[in-house]
């Protein structure tokens, strides 16, 4: 796989992953315990790949570089978020389990660029 398809896949890969995020945020209760912790996975998610579009469009090593650091630490921040609405039994487990799995994957994809 080239540079340009790998980045292309991961694209694609963080913007789908930020709509299932929304898509089951929808589904959590409306108590300030969830609106807190959702508001701030709503973010981390959605700058997973806004930060990878950025790190694609970088223009120096150095640029980049920053760029996919902050794609890891948004991806981690997602996986925090997930791991405490499991933990706090807030939402569907089985989804939870899922989203955490494509984080982990999104995590480990970038620390190997």
């Amino acid at each position: 796989m080239t540079n340009a398809e790998f980045n292309e896949q991961m694209r694609n890969r963080t913007l789908e992953y930020a709509v299932r995020v929304l898509a089951f945020l929808e589904t959590l209760p409306k108590n300030v315990s969830a609106k807190v912790v959702s508001y701030q996975l709503a973010k981390s998610s959605t700058s997973v790949g806004a930060n990878f579009r950025a790190f694609c469009r970088g223009r120096s090593a150095k640029e980049r570089y920053a760029k996919i650091c902050i794609v890891v630490e948004e991806a981690d921040e997602c996986l925090y978020r997930t791991e405490f609405l499991k933990k706090s039994r807030i939402g569907n487990v089985a989804e939870l389990n899922e989203l955490s799995t494509e984080g982990t994957e999104s995590v480990k994809n970038q620390i190997h660029l």
